[in-house]
């Protein structure tokens, strides 16, 4: 009888019952456990898989570049990193608001791996994230704009509820560039939150986006109603790296 229950919970799909009830074979949970008190474990085990899956599933797609949890962002080195701040910023109210929200800094300050954690973060929260290279998603839309499938993947960016873009603005835009950003900003403006970040600090960004009416249009949109985050000072890997040596 539990051989069959276990394969029937197995064929519906039911993961997370199925490993509750096969542990509880094993051991004296059900013993321990009122009627009741099992069929809530069953349900909130089931509950707890499908979400540990569905965050899985979320974090493959976005497709991030670093492994990053805000439980391992480093506050130890001052970089102008606030804790209070980053913990509203994990709240992902921003997201809800359709707010952006640019991070800027010196290399090696930690932009990308605290953008990172709070796409992950989101992930966690059941939001729809994508992590992109700026440069990287430049080329591939240009090759579908070539290939006559832009606004396919335009529309896929469109939806995502959290769309980050790292290295932004580390060389010249072309026109080809320029105008496929001024879609996804204007796409996203006021619907959906954009995470950004960059070496190169705000006020620069105007001659490298370039073309006076879509730099103006782009930076409208997306600079001055933004949340910030302005990170400064050395390398942290210089900083380590300088640390140990001094212990060394």
């Amino acid at each position: 009888m539990n051989n069959q229950t276990l394969e029937k919970l197995r064929q519906m799909r039911l993961f997370g019952m199925h490993d509750a009830f096969k542990t509880s074979l094993e051991n004296t949970i059900k013993e321990k456990m009122t009627q009741n008190q099992f069929v809530s474990h069953l349900i909130h085990s089931e509950f707890d898989n499908r979400k540990n899956r569905a965050v899985e599933r979320a974090v493959r797609a976005a497709q991030f570049r670093y492994n990053a949890t805000l439980d391992d962002v480093d506050y130890t080195f001052e970089r102008g990193l606030n804790r209070n701040q980053v913990e509203r910023l994990a709240a992902m109210e921003f997201v809800r608001d359709h707010k952006d929200l640019i991070i800027t800094g010196p290399t090696g300050t930690g932009k990308s791996y605290l953008a990172t954690s709070l796409g992950y973060k989101a992930c966690q929260d059941g939001f729809r994230v994508m992590y992109a290279s700026t440069a990287k998603l430049m080329s591939q839309l240009k090759i579908s704009k070539a290939k006559g499938t832009i606004l396919a993947d335009l529309k896929r960016i469109e939806r995502v509820d959290m769309l980050i873009l790292d290295d932004f603005c580390m060389q010249p835009l072309d026109a080809q560039s320029r105008g496929i950003l001024m879609d996804i900003i204007e796409d996203r403006h006021q619907r959906r939150s954009t995470m950004i970040t960059s070496q190169i600090p705000v006020k620069n960004w105007y001659d490298v986006i370039g073309e006076k009416t879509i730099a103006d249009a782009v930076l409208d949109r997306i600079v001055h109603h933004s949340l910030r985050v302005e990170l400064f000072g050395e390398s942290i890997r210089k900083r380590k790296s300088k640390s140990e040596n001094a212990y060394g």
